[in-house]
């Protein structure tokens, strides 16, 4: 039986950072289990996303920044969607590298709050890891290491879930699509921090380099299915947990790690260690991937030979793991740095989804991988509800969300 685990294991570990847990925590929360349909939504449209970019990985051979730069033969254009592109990744990541080890260090004060972990050691010390994987690790360690941090993620989430454990029936009323009052917004989130543009870029250049044949199309396909739905069940169960812990109690909560605080009275402290870890592990996994995806993303942009590629992407790893922490360390609530990065997200999201549509209706670079009207549906669907989403966060930006 072969290892089911890869490239599609870090769109997971990207996805379920400090954002997701926080949505996913708030709406169990505030309605229960009223919104499990919204993340079932959200895991489907990222599945579609994602597909694209594993064929645009394995069977056309190309990164998504390197099919940029050959879908367009005028200059002038070309430049100009690989620069609107590339700025919009860099401010994005850089709110979401904030975010991560701003939630990560979150989960370090729910496991280690007897020693009274300052926040900011907190996020000092997840970025000097972040930072040690990407320039010491190569491809293949940075995999193991995050195929472990989600399954770190699994076990502790569902563990958490056991203990609490939710009402069967609740759940699965919260599968039929509907939108309680006030939670418009909410559902949103949920899908805006699963669905996650820098993906695309991450996992069609780590599909790239772990599948070398055409041949390894197919099982590059399920390999994502497997993992993404993994990271899915992830998010479910934090819901569920939330849901079954905290809806209808009156308590001051506004992340996980106020869960595992709260919880801990009526389920012990294994409950509130298990929370803590798994809010740990997302931070880190996900300051980890965001670097990676930018870093990718401009070294495909700019080209070059090899070795300048290799010192183009740890120099803007660096500078996205150095900018997040700053941001991190002046002393912004995480819960502002992780809504900044979910604004970031809603503004690129759309564009990116578009290019990715347009690269792979392009004949003469995918070949047989090409889109067929299938995928296209599906594809223009997200699109518009990504652009929905857009539009939504900068509404909510400019204080005039309905």
């Amino acid at each position: 039986m072969k290892w089911p685990f890869g490239p599609g294991t870090l769109v997971a570990a990207a996805f379920i950072g400090p954002g997701t847990v926080t949505a996913c925590t708030l709406a169990g929360q505030n309605y229960g289990f009223a919104l499990v349909w919204a993340l079932i939504f959200a895991t489907l449209a990222t599945l579609c996303l994602q597909d694209m970019a594993v064929r645009l990985g394995v069977g056309a051979r190309l990164g998504l920044g390197e099919a940029l730069m050959q879908s367009h033969k005028m200059r002038a254009v070309k430049w100009l969607m690989a620069s609107l592109v590339f700025v919009a990744l860099l401010i994005g990541n850089c709110a979401y590298e904030a975010g991560n080890l701003a939630g990560g260090a979150l989960g370090l004060q729910a496991i280690f709050r007897q020693i009274d972990l300052h926040p900011l050691s907190g996020s000092g010390a997840l970025a000097l890891i972040a930072a040690l994987a990407i320039m010491l690790g190569r491809y293949q360690t940075l995999e193991r290491l995050l195929i472990a941090l989600v399954l770190l993620m699994s076990l502790a989430f569902l563990f958490s879930a056991v203990l609490v454990r939710p009402d069967p029936m609740a759940f699965l009323a919260g599968l039929r699509p509907h939108i309680p009052d006030g939670a418009t917004l909410t559902a949103m989130a949920l899908i805006g921090t699963t669905i996650v543009p820098y993906n695309l870029f991450l996992h069609a250049a780590a599909a790239r380099e772990k599948w070398s044949s055409e041949q390894d199309i197919m099982t590059a396909r399920n390999e994502a299915r497997f993992s993404i739905g993994l990271g899915g069940l992830i998010s479910i169960l934090i819901l569920s947990t939330s849901a079954a812990s905290l809806f209808g109690r009156q308590l001051e909560v506004s992340n996980a790690a106020d869960m595992a605080l709260a919880i801990e009275p009526a389920f012990g402290q294994a409950a509130q260690y298990m929370i803590g870890l798994g809010l740990f592990a997302a931070g880190l996994s996900s300051a980890i991937t965001a670097p990676m995806a930018t870093a990718y993303a401009l070294s495909e942009l700019i080209g070059g030979d090899p070795a300048t590629r290799k010192t183009l992407f740890r120099a803007v790893a660096l500078f996205v793991i150095g900018t997040g922490a700053l941001i991190s360390l002046l002393g912004i609530k995480p819960v502002s740095l992780i809504l900044m990065a979910q604004y970031a997200n809603g503004l690129l999201l759309p564009v990116i989804a578009i290019f990715l549509l347009y690269i792979m209706n392009q004949k003469a670079l995918m070949g047989p991988y090409t889109n067929g009207w299938r995928a296209n549906l599906a594809g223009a669907a997200v699109v518009l509800i990504t652009l929905g989403l857009g539009l939504r966060s900068i509404l909510r930006a400019a204080g005039m969300a309905l």
